[in-house]
């Protein structure tokens, strides 16, 4: 990989992802937060009908850290995991009370060091929440940065999250997370990839 190859590639994502945004609904960083942490290992559809009941009866961390678990539990139960996630949004909005009377860090390091806050969900809260250069990497851009050759395949999602910042501009970080978000959700799939009339096969090294 190298500058030039990857903003070729970015020009033809931005050709097929035609008005690229984030999927998952929310009005604050709040919001984003618990919608991220709920979406791992299911869909941004599932969420989105999920978190409106959750946000209505829960409109803050306040709210959310004097949750009831079972509660919390029942509403959440469409997503899978519910018992682990459960606890974690809980012990995230209370951890959002007592350290930082409510209001969401917008630091990498407080973020991560939150409940159920791993990398790709203090990455994307830096982007969408407060419009901070990230570059979050999920499963799709990880198997992006495999196949387009970002990375070899022996090499893990910080490797990926590190090439893309290596080859992409830090004011496009933000952009390229949704195009190749989008591409490998909707186009480069990883069972099925729509690959006889893909624009970026001449520079595609996947072999399946």
């Amino acid at each position: 990989m190298n500058k030039q190859k990857s903003k070729e590639i970015l020009d033809i994502l931005k050709e097929i992802i035609e008005n690229p945004k984030p999927e998952l609904d929310f009005k604050n960083p709040y919001e984003l937060i618990i919608a991220v942490v709920l979406s791992a290992q299911t869909t941004d559809k599932r969420v989105n009908i999920v978190t409106k009941d959750l946000f209505l009866k829960y409109p803050s961390s306040k709210d959310l850290a004097c949750a009831e678990y079972s509660l919390v539990k029942e509403i959440i139960s469409p997503l899978g995991l519910s018992s682990t996630k459960a606890k974690n949004i809980i012990a995230l909005a209370q951890e959002l009370e007592e350290k930082y009377n409510g209001i969401i860090p917008s630091d990498f390091d407080s973020l991560i060091a939150l409940p159920g806050v791993g990398r790709k969900t203090a990455n994307v809260v830096l982007a969408l929440g407060f419009n901070i250069p990230a570059m979050p990497v999920d499963t799709h851009l990880y198997r992006m940065a495999v196949r387009l050759g970002y990375i070899r395949g022996d090499m893990d999602v910080v490797d990926a999250e590190i090439a893309y910042k290596k080859y992409i501009p830090k004011e496009e970080w933000t952009l390229a997370h949704h195009l190749f978000l989008l591409f490998g959700r909707y186009f480069c799939k990883a069972l099925h990839p729509l690959c006889d009339n893909c624009k970026l096969k001449n520079y595609c090294k996947y072999k399946g």
